[in-house]
């Protein structure tokens, strides 16, 4: 039996870890993770200590109801087989190696997304039915596996149970339901919001340039060309340019239907056929011209000038582009926030120790720098490639902040060189008005 089954019902909350299975139907084991960084907590709990973890549990977490907020040992050891397995290894590695660190992390990490995605849940009032998830089990059964048999030789192969995936589906479940609330809690736009979106895009994304409808006959033949001037000069009827075309064009895309090109807009034809075609009057052929693919005899037969679309005819347009934008940078906010809230109401015993624990003492140490980084003396020298003391800010490049690009663009980094040094305010720096003077290196923003 799943060490769930009788503790949790199906709240999924000894799930496994991440990652690619042997079994081909990979997906429904880890469908709703990606769900899980999208949410967060709106209120931290309050008096959050630091509680001692029962015996015979590897973790607790504080604030979730029931013994859901409990992980025992007999749990973890189901996800550690799990994400071993998944790892594409036959049992759980030993204690005391590289792997099994590894394992655990990902088991634990695993284990303690479930729960923390229900206590979010519990919190916000979010609920789902057993009927919702047999419901939805059944159609994830039916995308993914085309028999019983199936289903249950993937459940051998992945150590997952029922219940396991019954919990998963659970989670899932509740977290489109909370995205969906976060998505109604997100800020609409301002009125004031839409009419900047709207004068700063109107010349790129709501002006229609102008365009003209032209005939076009084109040969790398200068006489064959001048010969298709002189018959069209004297009828330059539709019939007669098929005529022409057909006779002296060399141009597949034209030749076969009188020469024409529609809805050319400046700049797209090669110059200086581009100037001329849109410096030359209706109903006039003009040519040859010399340009890139040939000398060109053309005639304009129609022009359309230049429109712009209304604010009242894109208004709602531009609403769900902001409104989208809102929702984006909502979610960020408790992205930033879900995993460290959480964090701090978990404690976890010291075999079971990984960074998502309140009770784990981080080296602050970067995991891909080198140790010899933190060395005080080095065999060999201290590495060449060492992370930086302080974290790097970017700022943005003053004037690229607009309502099409609220953040900006990232102001390039460079060196000082040491002439310039001493001299500060004296030039300007690169990207910079003249008589900046940059921040000091790690220092915070002067919200300026």
């Amino acid at each position: 039996m799943s060490p769930d089954q009788g503790r949790r019902g199906t709240s999924g909350g000894g799930g496994g870890a991440p990652g690619p299975v042997a079994a081909r139907r990979r997906g429904l084991i880890v469908f709703g993770v990606g769900f899980l960084v999208l949410f967060a907590i709106v209120a931290i709990a309050e008096g959050v200590g630091d509680p001692s973890v029962p015996s015979g549990d590897v973790a607790v977490i504080e604030g979730v109801s029931g013994d859901l907020g409990e992980v025992t040992q007999a749990e973890f050891d189901h996800a550690l087989l799990i994400a071993a397995k998944q790892a594409g290894e036959k049992k759980a590695p030993k204690p005391g190696t590289a792997k099994y660190d590894e394992t655990k992390e990902n088991a634990l990490n695993f284990v303690l997304e479930g729960i923390w995605i229900q206590g979010l849940a519990e919190e916000r009032g979010v609920e789902v039915s057993d009927k919702e998830v047999a419901k939805q089990l059944k159609k994830v059964k039916s995308e993914n596996f085309q028999s019983d048999a199936e289903f249950r030789k993937f459940l051998k192969e992945s150590g997952f149970n029922r219940a396991d995936v019954r919990g998963r589906v659970r989670i899932e479940l509740l977290s489109e339901a909370i995205q969906e609330e976060l998505k109604e809690e997100a800020p609409s736009p301002s009125q004031s919001q839409v009419e900047a979106y709207y004068e700063a895009a109107k010349a790129t994304q709501f002006t229609q340039p102008p365009t003209r409808d032209v005939r076009l006959v084109i040969n790398k033949n200068r006489n064959k060309a001048k010969a298709a001037r002189q018959a069209l000069t004297r009828d330059n009827s539709a019939k007669n340019w098929k005529k022409v075309a057909k006779k002296y064009s060399e141009d597949p895309t034209t030749k076969e239907n009188g020469g024409l090109q529609e809805g050319v807009q400046k700049g797209i034809l090669e110059e200086p056929l581009n100037e001329a075609v849109f410096n030359t009057p209706e109903g006039r052929v003009e040519g040859p011209i010399e340009a890139q693919r040939g000398f060109t005899v053309f005639e304009v037969v129609n022009s359309t000038p230049e429109s712009v679309q209304e604010l009242k005819a894109v208004e709602s347009q531009i609403q769900s582009t902001l409104k989208q934008r809102e929702e984006q940078e909502f979610f960020a906010s408790f992205v930033a926030e879900f995993g460290i809230e959480w964090s701090q109401r978990t404690f976890c015993a010291p075999s079971a120790l990984i960074e998502r624990c309140s009770n784990y003492e981080d080296s602050g140490h970067p995991a891909a720098a080198p140790e010899a980084c933190y060395e005080a003396n080095p065999k060999g020298g201290p590495p060449e490639a060492c992370p930086a003391p302080v974290n790097q800010l970017v700022p943005a490049l003053p004037g690229t902040v607009t309502p099409l690009e609220p953040k900006g663009k990232p102001l390039a980094q460079r060196p000082r060189p040491k002439e310039e040094e001493g001299a500060e305010g004296a030039q300007g720096v690169e990207g910079l008005p003249e008589g900046t003077v940059p921040p000091t290196e790690g220092a915070p923003p002067t919200g300026e």
